[in-house]
C-alpha cells in the first residue's frame, strides 16, 4: 500500500506547485497591465425604426493605453457612430476622449485622453508567437472593475471578415473567453505585453475568441495617430467571384480555378480604369494570382495607390493585360 501512495503524493504536490506558478504568473501580469486597461462609454445616435425618430443609445467597450501621454486603443465597433466618448481610468477618473482615427477594415480605433503620465502597454512581436503560449484577456467592462480570462493560444494567421466586406489577416485564436465589453480590451503574454487586440467571438463555438495581432495593431494604429485613417486603393469596380472552366484555365495557363468577374465600372472618379470592360475577369494583378475580391483586396494598399497596374483578365476567353491606376478610397 506504501508503494502504491508514495507516487500519488508526489504527482499532487507536483500539481499543486505548478499551479501555484501559473497562479502567480497571471496574478504578476494582471498586476503590471490592468492600471494601463480603461473602460470606454459611447453615446450614439440611431434611428428608431418604428417610430422614425432619432433616439440616444449607450454602448461601452474596453481599450488600453499605449503611450504615456493619453492615446488609447479599442475597437472600431466599439466607438463606431458614436456622438460623445468617455473614458474611465483605474483610479476612478473619467475624462472625455477624442477620436483620433477608426479602422472598419481591422476593427482598431485610437482614441485622446488629454492626462499625462499615464501606464502605457507595449506592443510584442506577434511574428515570435507560438501556438500553446498563454495568452491572458483583460477587460473593464463596468469602469472600475477588471475582469481577466486566462488560456493560451489556440491558432495562427486565422482570418476574420470585417464590417465592411474585407479580411483581417494574421488574427490570433485563444481560447481565453471574452466577458461582454471586454471587446477592445489588450490579449497580453506572460511579461504583460501586448499580443493582440480582443476583437470578436464566436458564440455557438464554445468560447473560441479572435484578437487582431498586435503587430498589425501596432501598423493601423501609427497610421490612424499620424493620418486619422488608414490608406488604401481602389479601382471603382463591382466584381464577384466566378467560376473558370477547365478550357479557360488550360488555354491561358492559369494557376486557379477561380476569378473575379466584373459586373459594373465607376466612370468619373479618380482612377484611371478605362481599359477595363464590365465582363472581364481578373486573374492576375501585377502577375500576383488572383482568385477572390479578398485576392485583390490584399493587393489594392497603399502602396499601389496612384501607380501603374498591370491587371491580367480574361475578355471573350483568351487572358489579356491592361493597365490601371487605382485611387485612393475616401
Amino acid at each position: 500500500m506504501q508503494t502504491t501512495q508514495t507516487p500519488v503524493q508526489f504527482i499532487q504536490h507536483t500539481d499543486h506547485a505548478l499551479l501555484d506558478a501559473y497562479s502567480k504568473t497571471i496574478t504578476g501580469v494582471v498586476g503590471s497591465v490592468a492600471e494601463a486597461v480603461v473602460h470606454i462609454e459611447v453615446s450614439k445616435k440611431v434611428m428608431d425604426r418604428r417610430t422614425r425618430k432619432e433616439q440616444v443609445t449607450q454602448g461601452s467597450g474596453s481599450g488600453f493605453i499605449i503611450s504615456s501621454d493619453g492615446f488609447i486603443v479599442t475597437n472600431h465597433h466599439v466607438i463606431e457612430n458614436a456622438g460623445s466618448i468617455k473614458v474611465s481610468l483605474a483610479d476612478g477618473r473619467k475624462v472625455n476622449a477624442e477620436l483620433k482615427g477608426s479602422d472598419r477594415s481591422t476593427d482598431i480605433a485610437v482614441l485622446k485622453i488629454y492626462e499625462n503620465s499615464l501606464k502605457a502597454l507595449s506592443f510584442a512581436n506577434s511574428d515570435q508567437l507560438q501556438v500553446g503560449q498563454i495568452a491572458i484577456a483583460i477587460g473593464n467592462p463596468l469602469g472600475l472593475q477588471h475582469t481577466v480570462t486566462a488560456g493560451v493560444v489556440s491558432a495562427l494567421g486565422r482570418t476574420l471578415r470585417a464590417s465592411d466586406g474585407r479580411l483581417i489577416d494574421d488574427v490570433i485564436q485563444t481560447d481565453a473567453s471574452l466577458n461582454p465589453g471586454n471587446s477592445g480590451g489588450p490579449l497580453v503574454n506572460s511579461l504583460g505585453q501586448v499580443i493582440g487586440v480582443n476583437t470578436a467571438m464566436i458564440p455557438t463555438a464554445q468560447g473560441i475568441c479572435f484578437a487582431v495581432s498586435s503587430n498589425l495593431a501596432a501598423y493601423v494604429s501609427g497610421k490612424l495617430i499620424m493620418h486619422g485613417k488608414v490608406k488604401r486603393a481602389y479601382l471603382g469596380l463591382a466584381g464577384q467571384l466566378v467560376n473558370l472552366t477547365e478550357r479557360m484555365i488550360q488555354a491561358n495557363r492559369l494557376q486557379r480555378n477561380t476569378g473575379v468577374y466584373i459586373s459594373e465600372i465607376e466612370a468619373d472618379i479618380p482612377v484611371y480604369n478605362s481599359e477595363l470592360h464590365a465582363g472581364d475577369i481578373i486573374v492576375g494583378f501585377n502577375e500576383f494570382p488572383v482568385a477572390t475580391i479578398d485576392d485583390l483586396h490584399k493587393q489594392l494598399n497603399e502602396k499601389t495607390i496612384g501607380q501603374r497596374v498591370q491587371l491580367q483578365v480574361l475578355r471573350g476567353g483568351h487572358k489579356t493585360t491592361i493597365t490601371v491606376i487605382p485611387g485612393e478610397m475616401r
